[in-house]
């Protein structure tokens, strides 16, 4: 992510959690949860999330 799109990341956190959590939130909106889909992200799937909101943020 870093990588191609360093312009346009301010920040990155990371939380440390407990019970195999994986959430992504971009500007505190939840883009990612492997708990809520109840399924791991697929290869690709957060990048493509990611440019989604990348280019209608444009």
């Amino acid at each position: 992510m870093l990588d191609e799109f360093q312009s346009e990341i301010e920040s990155i956190r990371l939380v440390p959690s407990t019970g195999g959590l994986f959430e992504i939130s971009v500007d505190d909106e939840l883009i990612f949860s492997k708990k809520m889909l109840e399924r791991h992200a697929e290869p690709g799937e957060v990048i493509d999330i990611f440019r989604k909101i990348i280019a209608s943020n444009k």
